[in-house]
């Protein structure tokens, strides 16, 4: 089976352009963006809560702790929070909230879906998969699916070399061959490694 494309960071910023013009662009942004730079599947993007990326006093948490029902493989895990995606989430948060305003009280929210469809429920798998297809495919990422920003961020990670049990925890794989099968190996990652020679 062939495997989602991965994006270079130039890509990635020509999909957020194109974002940026849609509809509901800041929340497609986060949810891209949780894949890219949080290596978020999306399935789990899709189940998160505004309680999931809030704590008690109302900030951006540093980490996200998924329940066994939010995840693919049924274990916890946790998604540690890069600053730029915790300020990320600060601005999508601010925006939400400006879109809710006499919707319902302030103490309900952290109940409800992060990423809200247009019927202001929230996505599940299949939808949220679908949704970020069509965002790759109208920016024109022939190959990219939902999965591309799972891989370009392992492949990222790998670029930086980061160990690969970093890597598996990032990813909450439990066997090194699943985060291996991830990292796309880029001529620039090729040239990098000769050079150190």
């Amino acid at each position: 089976m062939k495997q989602a494309r991965t994006l270079t960071d130039k890509e990635l910023k020509r999909l957020l352009a194109v974002i940026a013009k849609r509809r509901y662009a800041e929340r497609d942004r986060v949810m891209v963006l949780l894949t890219h730079l949080a290596g978020m599947r999306i399935g789990e993007v899709a189940a998160l809560m505004i309680g999931d990326v809030l704590d008690r006093k109302g900030e951006i948490v540093s980490e996200i702790h998924l329940t066994p029902e939010q995840t693919k493989g049924k274990h916890t895990r946790t998604v540690v929070l890069s600053s730029r995606m915790r300020q990320e989430l600060m601005d999508y948060i601010a925006w939400w909230r400006s879109q809710r305003l006499n919707q319902r009280t302030k103490d309900d929210e952290r109940s409800l879906p992060l990423f809200p469809t247009q019927k202001r429920s929230g996505f599940n798998a299949n939808t949220a998969c679908y949704h970020i297809f069509m965002l790759y495919r109208d920016a024109g990422f022939d190959g990219a699916s939902s999965h591309s920003g799972r891989r370009s961020f392992l492949t990222n990670l790998s670029h930086k070399a980061v160990p690969l049990k970093v890597m598996m925890e990032l990813a909450g794989h439990r066997q090194a061959q699943t985060t291996m099968r991830y990292v796309n190996v880029t001529p620039d990652m090729k040239r990098a490694a000769v050079e150190q020679l």
